[in-house]
């Protein structure tokens, strides 16, 4: 159920000692962040400033994530579950989350386990950053944006053209080269999928 500041009394605050456990998870690529715990005030504080605010438990107090590095949580919603003792939390957040420095606090999970576009703009990233002659995710980005750009349109002519002439098989498999090479044109102009998702979903607004 989606909470606003008009049912948020239907959380069960007072059977986990007035807190409940909030998950955050990306809005766009679905990555979970972080964990923490919101009392009402929190939750109310979340509401009303759309900047994702805990409850501290070894400061005493309310917390808004980011209050100090700067790296919020931009509130898109917030739901409960059907027992109605925990919270999920759909943010955007602005830089990385954990305060080790990386994209979630769960960083050191299995990537495997993460969404298929996730892992795929990581593998992106990694490529470039451990650079390895033989990766063509490597040589390719070493050929620059123009190249990248020639693929993802070579690629969508063959995504055309099977879909054209109904053979579903190659349309899939043309359609997966395609998202790749997409990936790899935008992490070449310092872009990610995340952004293009966010377009969209401006565009739905």
């Amino acid at each position: 159920m989606k909470i606003t500041q008009a049912n948020l009394q239907s959380i069960d605050f007072a059977k986990q000692q007035d807190l409940v456990p909030a998950i955050v998870q990306h809005a766009l690529s679905g990555t979970v962040l972080m964990q923490g715990y919101m009392n009402q005030a929190a939750l109310e504080q979340t509401l009303a400033t759309e900047q994702v605010t805990f409850y501290s438990r070894s400061k005493q107090r309310l917390w808004t994530k980011g209050e100090s590095s700067g790296h919020t949580l931009q509130l898109v919603s917030v739901h409960t579950d059907c027992d109605h003792d925990s919270i999920l939390v759909l943010a955007l957040p602005q830089g990385p989350t954990c305060h080790l420095g990386t994209e979630s606090c769960f960083s050191s999970a299995d990537h495997s386990e993460q969404p298929m576009l996730a892992q795929l703009m990581r593998v992106v990233q990694q490529r470039q950053a451990n650079a390895d002659s033989k990766s063509y995710t490597e040589r390719l980005l070493a050929q620059g944006s123009k190249r990248a750009a020639q693929k993802v349109g070579e690629e969508g002519v063959e995504v055309a053209l099977a879909a054209a002439v109904g053979d579903r098989e190659e349309l899939l498999n043309e359609s997966a080269d395609l998202l790749y090479h997409l990936m790899v044109v935008l992490h070449s102009e310092g872009l990610d999928l995340n952004q293009v998702l966010q377009v969209l979903q401006q565009r739905r607004a």
